[in-house]
Protein backbone atom coordinates (compact mmCIF):
# COMPACT_ATOMS: atom_id res chain seq x y z
CA UNK A 1 0.00 0.00 0.00
CA UNK A 2 1.37 3.39 -1.00
CA UNK A 3 1.55 6.08 1.65
CA UNK A 4 -0.40 9.24 1.03
CA UNK A 5 1.07 12.63 0.22
CA UNK A 6 -0.12 15.73 2.10
CA UNK A 7 -0.70 19.09 0.45
CA UNK A 8 -1.66 22.48 1.88
CA UNK A 9 -4.68 24.46 0.74
CA UNK A 10 -3.61 27.43 -1.40
CA UNK A 11 -4.86 30.99 -1.11
CA UNK A 12 -5.92 32.51 -4.42
CA UNK A 13 -7.29 35.95 -5.28
CA UNK A 14 -9.81 36.31 -8.10
CA UNK A 15 -10.07 39.14 -10.64
CA UNK A 16 -12.35 41.06 -8.25
CA UNK A 17 -9.78 40.92 -5.44
CA UNK A 18 -11.67 38.32 -3.39
CA UNK A 19 -9.45 35.83 -1.60
CA UNK A 20 -10.24 32.19 -0.87
CA UNK A 21 -8.33 29.16 0.39
CA UNK A 22 -8.93 26.08 -1.76
CA UNK A 23 -7.52 22.58 -2.30
CA UNK A 24 -5.25 23.04 -5.33
CA UNK A 25 -3.07 20.11 -6.34
CA UNK A 26 0.18 20.23 -8.33
CA UNK A 27 -0.19 17.82 -11.24
CA UNK A 28 1.90 16.87 -14.27
CA UNK A 29 -0.16 16.19 -17.39
CA UNK A 30 1.38 14.31 -20.31
CA UNK A 31 0.21 13.71 -23.88
CA UNK A 32 2.71 11.73 -25.95
CA UNK A 33 6.09 13.40 -25.51
CA UNK A 34 4.71 16.71 -24.18
CA UNK A 35 4.22 17.48 -20.49
CA UNK A 36 2.97 20.48 -18.57
CA UNK A 37 2.88 21.27 -14.85
CA UNK A 38 -0.50 22.59 -13.70
CA UNK A 39 -2.25 23.44 -10.47
CA UNK A 40 -5.66 21.76 -10.42
CA UNK A 41 -8.65 22.44 -8.20
CA UNK A 42 -9.98 19.37 -6.39
CA UNK A 43 -13.75 19.71 -6.70
CA UNK A 44 -15.80 17.06 -4.92
CA UNK A 45 -18.93 18.53 -6.52
CA UNK A 46 -17.65 18.22 -10.09
CA UNK A 47 -18.83 15.24 -12.10
CA UNK A 48 -15.92 15.37 -14.56
CA UNK A 49 -12.35 16.56 -14.86
CA UNK A 50 -12.10 19.80 -16.86
CA UNK A 51 -9.16 20.97 -18.96
CA UNK A 52 -8.91 24.54 -20.31
CA UNK A 53 -8.37 24.97 -24.03
CA UNK A 54 -4.86 26.48 -23.84
CA UNK A 55 -3.46 23.58 -21.82
CA UNK A 56 -4.78 21.04 -24.32
CA UNK A 57 -3.12 23.01 -27.13
CA UNK A 58 0.14 23.21 -25.15
CA UNK A 59 0.01 19.41 -24.82
CA UNK A 60 -0.32 19.04 -28.60
CA UNK A 61 -4.00 18.05 -28.68
CA UNK A 62 -5.96 18.97 -31.81
CA UNK A 63 -9.56 20.05 -31.18
CA UNK A 64 -10.84 18.66 -34.48
CA UNK A 65 -9.35 15.22 -33.73
CA UNK A 66 -11.41 14.80 -30.54
CA UNK A 67 -14.71 13.18 -31.53
CA UNK A 68 -16.45 12.63 -28.18
CA UNK A 69 -18.63 15.64 -27.26
CA UNK A 70 -19.04 16.34 -23.54
CA UNK A 71 -21.91 18.37 -22.14
CA UNK A 72 -20.84 20.60 -19.27
CA UNK A 73 -23.06 22.26 -16.68
CA UNK A 74 -22.86 25.20 -14.30
CA UNK A 75 -20.60 28.10 -15.29
CA UNK A 76 -19.26 26.09 -18.25
CA UNK A 77 -22.64 25.02 -19.68
CA UNK A 78 -22.32 27.32 -22.71
CA UNK A 79 -18.81 26.14 -23.58
CA UNK A 80 -18.19 23.37 -26.07
CA UNK A 81 -16.17 20.45 -24.67
CA UNK A 82 -14.72 17.24 -26.04
CA UNK A 83 -13.25 14.18 -24.37
CA UNK A 84 -9.47 14.00 -24.04
CA UNK A 85 -7.49 11.33 -22.17
CA UNK A 86 -4.13 12.33 -20.69
CA UNK A 87 -1.61 10.79 -18.36
CA UNK A 88 -1.53 12.49 -14.97
CA UNK A 89 1.14 12.25 -12.28
CA UNK A 90 0.61 13.32 -8.67
CA UNK A 91 3.66 13.56 -6.40
CA UNK A 92 5.70 10.34 -6.41
CA UNK A 93 2.78 8.12 -7.46
CA UNK A 94 2.75 6.19 -10.75
CA UNK A 95 0.99 8.01 -13.63
CA UNK A 96 -2.70 7.30 -14.21
CA UNK A 97 -4.95 7.92 -17.21
CA UNK A 98 -7.29 10.83 -16.58
CA UNK A 99 -10.29 11.59 -18.80
CA UNK A 100 -10.97 15.30 -19.26
CA UNK A 101 -13.74 17.41 -20.67
CA UNK A 102 -11.47 19.63 -22.77
CA UNK A 103 -13.37 22.89 -22.97
CA UNK A 104 -13.01 25.78 -25.37
CA UNK A 105 -13.45 28.10 -22.40
CA UNK A 106 -10.36 30.15 -21.76
CA UNK A 107 -11.49 31.07 -18.24
CA UNK A 108 -11.88 27.57 -16.79
CA UNK A 109 -9.36 26.24 -14.27
CA UNK A 110 -8.08 22.69 -14.40
CA UNK A 111 -10.70 20.84 -12.32
CA UNK A 112 -10.38 17.34 -10.92
CA UNK A 113 -13.75 15.68 -10.32
CA UNK A 114 -15.40 12.33 -9.77
CA UNK A 115 -14.93 11.07 -13.33
CA UNK A 116 -12.21 10.03 -13.02
CA UNK A 117 -9.77 11.64 -10.57
CA UNK A 118 -11.72 10.53 -7.48
CA UNK A 119 -12.06 7.07 -9.05
CA UNK A 120 -8.24 6.83 -9.13
CA UNK A 121 -7.34 8.53 -5.84
CA UNK A 122 -8.60 8.67 -2.28
CA UNK A 123 -8.54 12.19 -0.88
CA UNK A 124 -8.89 13.12 2.76
CA UNK A 125 -9.49 16.77 3.69
CA UNK A 126 -8.30 18.11 7.06
CA UNK A 127 -9.90 21.49 7.72
CA UNK A 128 -8.27 21.94 11.13
CA UNK A 129 -4.89 22.63 9.50
CA UNK A 130 -6.03 23.35 5.91
CA UNK A 131 -4.34 20.31 4.39
CA UNK A 132 -5.45 17.34 2.34
CA UNK A 133 -3.96 13.93 1.70
CA UNK A 134 -3.97 12.10 -1.64
CA UNK A 135 -3.26 8.41 -2.11
CA UNK A 136 -3.91 6.07 -5.05
CA UNK A 137 -6.87 3.74 -4.69
CA UNK A 138 -5.90 0.11 -4.36
CA UNK A 139 -6.85 -1.91 -7.41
Amino acid sequence: MLNGHCFSFIERTDSLGRSSVMPYLPLTLTNGNRSVEVTALLDTGASVNVLPYEIGIELGAVWEDQTVPIELSGNLARSAARGLVLSGTVAQFPPVLLAFAWTQSRDAPVILGHMNFFAEFNVCFYRHDSTFEVRPREK
